[in-house]
């Protein structure tokens, strides 16, 4: 004990109070830190109404849903979960502890964030949240083990979880009532990050790989794209998805607009997408490339085992935060009319019911995005320790 409090100390001495400057900007970080949460609790415990939560929980989340279908909307929540469950088994298959303290401090603030919902969503919606908490669990100790007795099988996890994206688009789109442009809330935000997210890859290695192509016609025509869509916003490219792409497609040919949607935010993001990917392909030593060649490896070979695991092994963080970042601009989907996330905040904002209540609405918004863009960058950190490890 004598010993961690001492190390304790040093620490703080060391980090936050080696100099006279370093010991001012600690006391008044320190200071600053307390009179913002402290009037954040403050706010929180007296002036906040946190009615309009309970009032529009479902909202939030399955947006205008019909009712009738909502059991499809559970069954999707518990096909993710399922194969998360059997990821991290699979993953960890060879992990001397499974279940160590950092896991158990996880797993028991999800337990306490599914009872505090206990109370906006009701206890039969808490009570399948444990359900599901069980069923991560569950399935990560099968994963495990089968992990153990099939280690080959982690090389199949994106083959997996592509047979979970289409098992849960039939679950939520398999009803007639249901069509793409009725999703909203924060089911239309994952949908369209999912499958922007699938998309913007390959075309991004491909663009990435066509700007370094020897080929002139190619190479330019990968510049020409990428430096295009780069001098582009966001939401000017949405807009010429919503607007252009009915106009180039023959005239029975309609998509919806969430398929307008989708192909906007691939397109904007690819390019992006393939900038990070070349400067993982640049960082790859040619005498690795020739070395290939002399031992008879043929251009698609040497491209595909040796340069690219390499190049992508290189740019993990930047790829992962291009995700992060692909998913927080869905937040723009609102402005062509479709109701995500935010859309759905700011329908619940016009109801006369609950204006002024913005501080409540937004910082519950905030902590949705929050949640799933630290969920994809702890995703990221155990993948980049993955494959750095082997």
């Amino acid at each position: 004990m004598f010993i961690s409090q001492q190390n304790t100390v040093l620490w703080l001495k060391k980090n936050l109070f080696s100099t006279w400057y370093n010991t001012i900007l600690t006391i008044v970080s320190v200071w600053l830190i307390f009179l913002v949460v402290s009037g954040l609790i403050n706010w929180s415990l007296t002036t906040a109404q946190w009615s309009v939560l309970d009032a529009n929980f479902r909202l939030f989340f399955t947006g205008l849903y019909p009712l009738k279908y909502l059991w499809r909307t559970w069954a999707t929540l518990g096909v993710i979960v399922a194969f998360s469950g059997l990821s991290w088994g699979l993953l960890n298959h060879q992990a001397a502890s499974f279940f160590n303290a950092r896991i158990l401090i996880v797993l028991g603030i999800i337990a306490l964030t599914c009872a505090i919902i206990a109370f906006p969503a009701g206890i039969q919606s808490s009570l399948i949240l444990f359900g599901m908490l069980i069923l991560l669990i569950v399935s990560a100790v099968i994963g495990r083990q089968i992990g153990q007795k099939i280690p080959s099988l982690v090389t199949w996890l994106p083959l997996m979880w592509l047979g979970a994206f289409f098992i849960n688009l039939w679950l939520l789109l398999g009803v007639t009532s249901v069509k793409l442009d009725n999703l909203s809330g924060l089911i239309l935000t994952i949908l369209i990050s999912v499958i922007s997210i699938v998309l913007c890859f390959p075309f991004g290695i491909l663009l990435a790989l066509g700007r370094r192509s020897k080929l002139p016609i190619i190479r330019w025509l990968s510049i020409a794209y990428i430096e295009i869509i780069r001098g582009i916003p966001l939401i000017g490219t949405l807009f010429m998805a919503q607007v252009m792409l009915p106009l180039v497609l023959p005239p029975d040919i309609r998509p919806d607009r969430v398929v307008r949607a989708i192909a906007g935010m691939t397109l904007y993001s690819s390019a992006y997408l393939a900038e990070n990917i070349r400067g993982g392909l640049q960082s790859i030593p040619t005498g690795q490339v020739e070395a290939a060649e002399a031992l008879g490896l043929n251009p698609l070979y040497t491209l595909s085992f040796i340069v690219l695991p390499q190049a992508l092994r290189a740019v993990i963080p930047s790829i992962v935060g291009q995700f992060i970042s692909l998913f927080k601009d869905t937040s723009l989907l609102a402005i062509v009319g479709l109701v995500d996330l935010l859309g759905i905040a700011q329908k619940i904002l016009a109801n006369p019911k609950f204006l002024g209540r913005y501080g409540e609405v937004y910082l519950f918004v905030a902590a949705i995005y929050w949640l799933c863009c630290y969920s994809m960058s702890l995703a990221s950190r155990k993948l980049e320790n993955q494959t750095t490890h082997h």
